[in-house]
């Protein structure tokens, strides 16, 4: 017997108790997947399990929220979760990124001694069975670097929206110190600080491990008013942001089905054509990276536009082959 509308209450009392300024109606449908009917019903049923429940008037509705948490019957995490919370930390140990899987082991280390001894002795065999099954790949590409002091003291700038100071080194140029207002981090393959010039208000990249001596300043230096970190790490194809344009490939018959099950961007179209192959369009900056990853591709992509994208692939194979050349 399946209990779904009991984990649907329950889930809801979760959310309720995780949001500070609590969640409308519409929220509660949104994020359980059902229709406002429905959530009224499960927020009903909240209120009669959680008597702790709150209403806040937000005018022009009302929001529901749980006040002191939940207990560690209610919160108890499942086998699964504990899995993917150690995955994550060893997948970013094993990235070179310490500091970042400290915290989450550190997380599930307080996780663990919150839960009752029972309930851990339950979990235990089935975690360290799915520990021993699971692993992640470790791929080729740049080892990322954001100790804890320099992720602490960019964190603590952004909250304080004060000016960030640090001494920036690129290969073949002196050392330069720089005073920007942060915006944010970016992780992936590298990280990158996000910040805005603090006289232009253009937005710039820096790389972590290419910063030292940082800290936060006196002073304000908000992030411009307009700006979103998810808006602007979604316009280019990696990291380097410079002109966004129209991308239009053609991927062949034997890569079709690969490609649609691919990722490209966040702004990609797909067109199946007759031949079978595959047409992809979508609208980037980073004509470098992009370049980097058709590589991969070998002769299953053709670049159809833009014309800077293929000079860029062109120079690109013509420095490979003066590399090649000169050994």
């Amino acid at each position: 017997m399946r209990h779904d509308k009991a984990v649907l209450v329950i889930e809801l009392a979760r959310r309720m108790a995780a949001s500070a300024e609590g969640l409308t109606l519409d929220e509660m449908a949104h994020e359980s997947r059902v229709g406002r009917r429905t959530a009224e019903r499960m927020r009903d049923a909240v209120i009669l399990l959680f008597p702790s429940v709150e209403e806040v008037s937000d005018p022009p509705t009302k929001r529901w929220r749980i006040r002191g948490g939940l207990s560690a019957f209610e919160q108890a995490p499942t086998a699964t979760e504990l899995l993917e919370l150690s995955k994550a930390a060893q997948g970013l140990r094993t990235a070179g990124e310490a500091g970042r899987a400290a915290a989450l082991e550190g997380l599930e280390r307080k996780l663990k001694s919150a839960m009752r001894s029972t309930t851990l002795n339950r979990l235990a065999p089935d975690l360290e069975a799915l520990v021993r099954a699971e692993t992640i790949a470790v791929q080729a590409g740049p080892r990322p670097n954001a100790d804890e002091a320099m992720l602490a003291a960019i964190r603590g700038a952004v909250l304080a929206q004060s000016p960030l100071g640090f001494t920036y080194s690129r290969p073949g140029a002196e050392a330069r110190r720089r005073s920007v207002a942060p915006c944010g981090v970016m992780f992936g393959r590298a990280n990158y600080l996000v910040a805005a010039d603090r006289e232009s208000g253009r937005i710039q990249t820096f790389r972590l491990d290419r910063m030292s001596a940082v800290e936060a300043l006196a002073g304000f230096a908000p992030p411009p008013p307009e700006f979103d970190l998810s808006v602007f790490a979604s316009q280019s194809f990696g990291i380097y942001q410079d002109e966004i344009e129209d991308v239009v490939l053609r991927v062949s018959p034997e890569g079709a089905a690969e490609a649609r099950g691919w990722r490209w961007h966040p702004t990609q179209t797909l067109e199946d054509q007759a031949d079978g192959s595959v047409i992809v369009r979508f609208r980037a900056s980073g004509m470098r990276e992009l370049a980097w990853h058709l590589f991969t591709w070998g002769e299953q992509v053709k670049i159809l536009a833009p014309q800077r994208l293929k000079a860029v692939m062109a120079g690109e194979l013509a420095a490979a082959q003066r590399a090649l050349d000169a050994r």
